[in-house]
């Protein structure tokens, strides 16, 4: 059985940035269903106690595993996502990752520019990601439940645009939201790790 994670915060860790409301409703609510609806769907099936990564590596080349996908890919956006963000968040990278940034983009400006017009053009629903592609870091974006892995990419960092993720906080000012993420919000520390990982 999937678990629902634990945030890594308090709920008013984030504010002003991100209310204790936002936070409340994302996790309790939104990321909790996809939790219930996962193990739902997985019950009395082959998917039933299999690790969540390789259930979504499966689910994604399964005709009739839509709903199992969708749900368990959002449980594992969800998780990463918080990570994400810290209290007293923001800033620039350091280290290696700052200097393939700069490799790879040309700038760390470049790179805010790319991830912030990755999340504002992503129509509807859905996320904007920071990858590693197995040679170099690039920008990307998915709707929906969509995620790197499933692509052969290495995640490094994400933002969530779903409506629900800024909307109390920021309205319909999504670029609002992707600017304080990147200048108050982002964990790159966490982004490092993962960069380490790739």
């Amino acid at each position: 059985m999937h678990i629902l994670s634990e945030l890594p915060y308090e709920k008013t860790a984030l504010e002003p940035y991100v209310s204790e409301a936002t936070l409340s409703f994302h996790h309790e609510k939104h990321h909790s269903t996809y939790v219930a609806n996962l193990n739902k769907l997985i019950k009395d099936t082959d998917y039933e106690g299999i690790e969540l990564e390789q259930l979504i590596m499966r689910a994604a080349t399964d005709l009739n595993a839509g709903g199992i996908f969708n749900n368990a890919a959002q449980v594992w956006n969800h998780t990463f996502y918080w990570h994400c963000m810290k209290p007293q968040g923001g800033g620039r990278p350091s280290g290696e990752l700052a200097a393939q940034i700069e490799k790879d983009f040309g700038s760390y400006e470049a790179f805010a520019e790319a991830f912030k017009q990755a999340g504002a053009t992503q129509f509807g629903s859905g996320w904007a990601w920071l990858v590693w592609d197995g040679s170099r870091l690039k920008v990307t974006k998915t709707p929906n439940a969509d995620l790197p892995m499933v692509h052969g990419e290495h995640a490094i960092l994400t933002c969530d645009v779903w409506e629900h993720a800024y909307y109390l906080d920021f309205q319909n000012r999504r670029p609002a939201y992707l600017d304080t993420f990147l200048e108050s919000l982002v964990n790159w520390d966490f982004a490092a790790e993962n960069f380490n990982k790739r």
